[in-house]
């Protein structure tokens, strides 16, 4: 069971592939209402930034909004993976008693 608690390239990990997607298509209001939306926000920034520092700011918003999702995909995933296997646990424990 301690193999699976690793962030790997495994079933579990296609499951939460599929899992974002479904969440990134904003099927629903509330979906809607807690996204992030950084385009958009990125715009607004770019819109306030003189000329001469567009070029760096884009690059440094790109960058932010790279980590970020690098962040919260990491720690997403890492998680569900321990609350799977923390389940996995709980159901083993009662079979065996």
């Amino acid at each position: 069971m301690s193999n699976l608690r690793e962030v790997n390239n495994d079933i579990l990990k296609d499951w939460l592939d599929f899992r974002e997607d479904e969440i990134g298509s904003l099927t629903c209001a509330e979906d809607k209402k807690h996204w992030i939306y950084f385009d958009e926000i990125s715009e607004r920034i770019l819109k306030n930034v003189p000329e001469q520092n567009k070029k760096y700011v884009k690059k440094q918003l790109e960058q932010l909004d790279e980590n970020f999702m690098d962040y919260i995909s990491y720690w997403n995933e890492k998680y569900y993976r321990n609350g799977f296997c923390d389940g996995m646990q709980l159901i083993g424990g009662c079979l065996g008693k």
